[in-house]
């Protein structure tokens, strides 16, 4: 048999790059147990089949997808992360079977739609399902076979998904690649570093996957004994580390794709480090790629890293020799704003050879300053004084860790997401220590820039006066050169637990690795705290005191070189939008018809579609929209639905005359729509954000905007616009200063410029939280108030059945129904009703008595009634409930709108 090791080496060796075939394909409509077939302009048709299997003696939920032909192909593995399931990676294995693979999606024991506990990657439970798992790929006739039972596969995932990648392939020599992606080389050291209990991001994991009692045994007894305790004991290590990659280290023989986040607290670039000496000791190719996100939120960068890893596969499992798979390491590098659109902007670093974590050490002399405070202060980092710390003797500082270890310091946020550490790599600082509580030590003012790339180091000495265990936190802060602002590099601390045999002496301390650009002028500032949000300190209050040993020893990764920055966009791209659109124009004219007189019957109609049908391109019988009709009306809000695929956002582009329909026709206040049509300047639309000049205001922004339009000054109505936006104060502020609901916002401020009668709105709650969503909300109810007409294609049903007042549901291209929300959501027949405190059965008869009621019954919780309506109206039903001193908080259709479209879209058979 010949083994994965064996086929990689007689690849031929790398050749200049050709590009990914990496083109996106149209998420597949759910079915379970069909096939359902998804096609855009060009990329096969992707079918996908859905089944329980039981490859380890418990039931996994899997989704099997293939695309085009009947020959042979590799398999790819998706996992999930953790607290997800299968469907969380169904795009990108849509994406890799229309590219020519067998792609198996599962969710994993505990998730989803699978049964079993969890029990974190158990070599007996959830890696044993995944060598099940390769076992039916063998069997597929359609799955490329190394031997008989042997087929070609490679395994990828995030997080979770990533560490069953690894452990697969140290358990199961039949895997050939693997492409794990944030994830963790020893969960021991990732919850537990240093023996220091990583207490937020553990009850993060535990809360995520549903609670202890959804765990293994063992391992809900370990979490709740460490929990209580604040600190692991051998046993807990013992139980994690058994359950991690690096149990198998010397086995993982595959050439391994590791993509690891920059902006992580919970697996930071160590775990990265530690895979890649493991696995390239083995003789395997391995290429290290740090993202600029991570578990902490900020860009996963998507769509490259599924490129990448794309590339990877077709390299070494269709063994592809020309296939460029990137170089040895790459790191994104963030720093400064991108002037178009306000962007972080982004670079990528690369070199032939992986540098590690302390390649080109240079050493930056500190000295102590006095143990002091540092204050966030709305995200400045200023300084707040020298404290209450015992004044540092030469270069010792000596601070406290107070009793019940609070208030803790802060630096990253376990579990809030949204990219805080992101802020570091545009000058916020986020941190915050409180005063007499750390030790600081300071270098002296750089001269020139220093990029430090790995992980800095530091000899100290540690003492605890009592002899007990000293419990620290380090960290570097980027130091302004007034002094008044600091920087925490990806808001990364190191815990470190320092015994009393330890203590008394010189030992050296590793500080977070990261990828960051002191410039010239700032200082480095080492600080040891004794307390951090995200760990468990000791209970008991101590006294510290460290003295440097030694400078500290920063890696700067000689090797690596960045890439020259790219042009911006507009250098290029607007004039080569015009010669595209003068092409157009000329192409156009030659086969333009006549335009279809204006309906007088229609001169009121905000919108009116008619037999509309659109082909994909190069197909005679496959299509985005066929036969769509609909009608809305002036002061309606209407929400477009429909599963991806459906045909939504083609029909709106029909709509905003971007493209043309092959039949039918669309028809604005009864003009018919063409590209150009004067109609369309009634026509406001808001489609993925806007770009915005981040160093203008936003008004400025919006000036310039209609400026660029010609339109006289005064049709803008920017007032009106801006007053139903909402901005306020904000106006006058510069864009780069905006929160991402102000810029959805000010995006919709513009779309509304000129107030247009009719206003699409394109997912226009993408990337916002639930207050800027609930914003949002207002914002179109008070627009359509007005008289005028918005439709709004979006993804969140919630947030549809509150703020739409009618609805079109589309699936598969076509109408499946149209119509108020109430009546699609069925809400005439019944209600329910939620009351502030348990309702007693007597009542339940007494409601179910009321004229006009058919039933009344409790629900599940108590604290709501179903009441089905027969004769009696809703307001009827209140006034009685009122009568009778029910304590009502809510009343509401009993069907939700999910419900109502799931039930639609598969055909009837919820």
């Amino acid at each position: 048999m010949e083994t994965p090791t064996v086929r990689w080496r007689r690849l031929l060796p790398r050749t200049p790059a050709r590009w990914a075939a990496a083109v996106a394909v149209l998420a597949v409509l759910v079915g379970g147990g069909t096939w359902t077939a998804v096609a855009d302009d060009g990329p096969p048709a992707v079918q996908r089949e859905d089944r329980m299997l039981r490859p380890g003696g418990v039931e996994i939920d899997t989704s099997y997808f293939t695309a085009g032909g009947s020959g042979k192909r590799p398999a790819v593995l998706i996992g999930h992360g953790f607290g997800g399931s299968k469907n969380d990676v169904r795009a990108q294995a849509e994406k890799l079977a229309a590219d020519g693979y067998a792609v198996l999606t599962w969710s994993a024991r505990g998730f989803g739609k699978s049964g079993g506990a969890i029990s974190l990657n158990d070599p007996e439970g959830e890696v044993k399902d995944v060598s099940g798992l390769i076992d039916w790929l063998a069997g597929r006739p359609e799955v490329e076979l190394d031997e008989k039972g042997d087929p070609r596969v490679g395994l990828t995932g995030a997080s979770y998904g990533g560490a069953v990648s690894l452990l697969a392939a140290g358990y199961d020599q039949r895997v050939d690649a693997i492409a794990p992606v944030i994830t963790y080389w020893n969960l021991a050291d990732a919850l537990f570093p240093d023996g220091v209990f990583k207490k937020l991001w553990a009850g993060i994991f535990v809360t995520s996957g549903g609670g202890c009692e959804k765990f293994e045994k063992k391992l809900c007894e370990m979490y709740e004994r460490v929990a209580v305790s604040g600190k692991p004991d051998a046993a807990a290590t013992e139980l994690l580390t058994e359950r991690s990659p690096s149990a198998v280290a010397d086995r993982i023989k595959v050439p391994s794709l590791l993509v690891q986040g920059q902006s992580d607290s919970l697996f930071p670039l160590g775990h990265a480090d530690a895979m890649q000496k493991a696995i390239s000791a083995n003789g395997a190719p391995v290429s290290v790629d740090w993202i600029s996100g991570g578990h902490d939120g900020g860009d996963s960068e998507t769509a490259r890293v599924e490129g990448r890893v794309g590339s990877w596969f077709d390299r070494y499992l269709k063994e592809e020799t020309g296939t460029d798979t990137g170089p040895a390491f790459r790191v994104t590098r963030t720093g400064g704003i991108d002037s178009t659109d306000g962007a972080a902007l982004k670079r990528g670093a690369s070199s032939d050879t992986y540098p590690g974590l302390r390649s080109g050490g240079r050493e930056i002399p500190l000295r102590a300053t006095g143990g002091g405070g540092a204050s966030a202060g709305s995200g400045s980092g200023t300084e707040t004084g020298s404290g209450t710390a015992t004044k540092s003797t030469g270069s010792a500082e000596t601070f406290r860790n107070p009793a019940g270890a609070v208030p803790p310091a802060i630096s990253a946020v376990p579990g809030v997401g949204g990219g805080l550490s992101q802020l570091s790599s545009l000058g916020v600082g986020l941190s915050l220590d409180f005063p007499g509580q750390f030790g600081r030590f300071e270098s002296a003012p750089l001269a020139a820039p220093v990029h430090v790339t790995g992980t800095p180091t530091v000899r100290v000495n540690v003492k605890e006066a009592a002899g007990q265990d000293a419990v620290l936190f380090g960290k570097v802060y980027d130091v302004s050169p007034d002094g008044r602002q600091q920087v925490l590099p990806s808001q990364l601390v190191a815990p470190y637990r320092i015994t009393p045999d330890q203590q008394g002496k010189p030992i050296e301390l590793a500080l977070p690795a990261v990828d960051h650009e002191f410039d010239a002028g700032h200082r480095m500032r080492l600080v040891f705290s004794a307390t951090d949000l995200g760990y468990a300190s000791p209970a008991e209050p101590a006294t510290y005191t460290v003295t440097a040993d030694g400078p500290l020893t920063v890696p700067t990764a000689p090797a690596v070189a960045t890439a020259a920055a790219t042009l911006p966009w507009w250098t290029w791209g607007l004039p080569a939008a015009a010669l595209v659109i003068a092409a157009g124009l000329l192409i156009t004219a030659r086969r333009r018809t006549a335009t279809p007189a204006p309906d007088p019957a229609l001169t009121d109609v905000p919108l009116q579609i008619t037999g509309l049908s659109k082909k994909y391109a190069k197909s005679v019988d496959r299509y985005a929209v066929r036969e769509l009709s609909f009608r809305v009306e002036k002061g309606q809000v209407l929400g477009l639905l429909g599963p991806n695929g459906a045909g939504k956002t083609t029909t709106l582009r029909m709509l905003m005359g971007l493209i043309t329909p092959d039949e039918g026709e669309i028809r604005v206040f009864g003009q018919a729509i063409r590209p150009g049509a004067p109609v369309l300047s009634r026509v406001g639309a808001f489609v993925e954000g806007a770009g915005f000049l981040p160093h203008l205001s936003g008004r400025a922004n919006l000036d310039l905007y209609w400026q660029a339009t010609g339109r006289p000054a005064e049709d803008a109505h920017i007032e009106e616009a801006l007053e139903i936006a909402g901005l306020g104060d904000a106006l006058a502020r510069a864009v780069r200063t905006y929160s991402q609901g102000m810029r959805q916002r000010l995006a919709i401020a513009q779309a509304m410029l000129g107030m247009p009668d009719l206003l699409i709105l394109d997912e226009p709650t993408n990337g916002l939280d639930p207050p800027q969503i609930r914003e949002m909300r207002d914002v179109m109810i008070r627009y359509a108030a007005g008289g005028r007409t918005v439709i709004v294609s979006s993804h969140l049903l919630s947030e549809v059945e509150q703020s739409c007042t009618h609805l079109v549901v589309m699936d598969r291209g076509r109408l499946v129904q149209a119509g108020p929300v109430a009546e699609i959501t069925g809400s005439g027949d019944m209600i329910l009703v939620t009351v502030a405190e348990t309702v007693s059965e007597p009542l339940a008869e007494k409601v179910a008595s009321l004229p006009g009621i058919g039933s009344a019954v409790r629900t599940d919780d108590g604290r709501g009634l179903l009441v089905r309506l027969d004769g009696a109206t809703a307001s009827r039903l209140v006034a009685d409930l009122v009568r009778l001193d029910v304590p009502v908080t809510g009343v509401g259709p009993h069907r939700r709108l999910e419900d109502a479209f799931l039930t639609l879209i598969s055909g009837g058979a919820a």
